[in-house]
C-alpha cells in the first residue's frame, strides 16, 4: 500500500486515544504552550543521554541498571512531548507561526543527545563509540530529507523503517534489555547491536524517502 501524499503531520494512532486527547486537552487549558512541550521534550532526550553516558563511565551493578532505566523513561517521555506539543498546537488552538521552528530543531537536538550518549554507554565494545555518532548523524540525515521533501513541494514523507518512533522503540528495547546485564553479561551489546539496525535502517529510510520524493516531483503537474 502506497504512503498517502500531502501529509503535514505524522500518522500516529495514539493521536486519537482518549487518553491523548484528554492529556492534551488538559494542558490546553491550563494554558500549557506547544512550543514549551519541545523545549521539555529535549530536555527528557538530554536527561537520557546523560544517562547513558553515566551507564558508561560511572556505574556497574544495579546503578548500570538504573540508569538505563532513567533512560528509557526519558526517550518515552521525549515522545510523549512531541505527541502532545502537535495536539496542543492544533486540536488546542495555540498554534503558532514560528511553532515550526521549535517543532523541528529541538527534536534534531533530542536524536543527537540520544545517540550521542549511546555512544558512551558501553566502552568495553570497541566501535560503540563510533556507532553512536554515526547514529546520530544518520537520524539527523533522515529527518532533514523528510524536511527537504516539504520544502520541494513534494509532502512530508514519514515512511521508515527507521523513522523517529521506530528509532525511539529500538533504543528503548535495546536499553530494557540492557538493563539485565548485570545477571548476564552479554545482554550490554544489545546497544551497540541496536546503533548497528539503527544505521543500517536509516540509509534505507533516507533511500526510500529520496526516491519517494524525487518520484512525486517528476510526476507533479506544472
Amino acid at each position: 500500500m502506497n504512503e498517502p501524499q500531502n501529509i503535514t503531520r505524522r500518522p500516529l494512532k495514539s493521536r486519537d486515544t482518549k487518553w491523548a486527547k484528554g492529556i492534551a486537552a488538559r494542558l490546553a487549558r491550563a494554558g500549557v504552550r506547544p512550543n514549551f512541550i519541545s523545549v521539555a521534550g529535549t530536555l527528557f532526550a538530554a536527561l537520557a543521554g546523560v544517562c547513558l553516558w553515566f551507564a558508561g563511565h560511572c556505574a556497574s551493578g544495579g546503578w548500570w541498571s538504573t540508569l538505563l532505566i532513567l533512560a528509557v523513561c526519558g526517550m518515552q517521555l521525549r515522545l510523549l512531548c512531541n505527541l502532545f506539543d502537535g495536539m496542543v498546537a492544533i486540536e488546542g488552538g495555540f498554534k503558532t507561526k514560528s511553532g515550526e521552528i521549535f517543532n523541528e530543531l529541538p527534536d534534531r537536538f533530542s536524536d543527537a543527545f540520544i545517540f550521542i550518549g549511546a555512544a558512551y554507554s558501553f566502552p568495553s565494545f570497541e566501535w560503540t563509540r563510533e556507532l553512536g555518532w554515526v547514529a546520530a548523524v544518520m537520524a539527523v540525515i533522515t529527518a532533514y530529507v523528510r524536511a527537504l521533501g516539504a520544502s520541494m513541494g513534494a509532502g512530508q514523507h514519514f515512511i521508515g523503517p527507521m523513522a523517529k518512533q521506530q528509532r525511539m522503540a529500538l533504543m528503548t528495547a535495546a536499553c530494557v534489555i540492557s538493563a539485565f546485564a548485570p545477571l548476564q553479561p552479554i545482554l550490554a551489546n544489545v546497544i551497540p547491536l541496536a546503533l548497528v539496525i539503527i544505521i543500517i535502517g536509516c540509509v534505507f529510510t533516507v533511500f526510500r524517502r529520496c526516491l519517494r520524493i524525487a518520484r512525486e516531483m517528476e510526476t507533479k503537474q506544472p
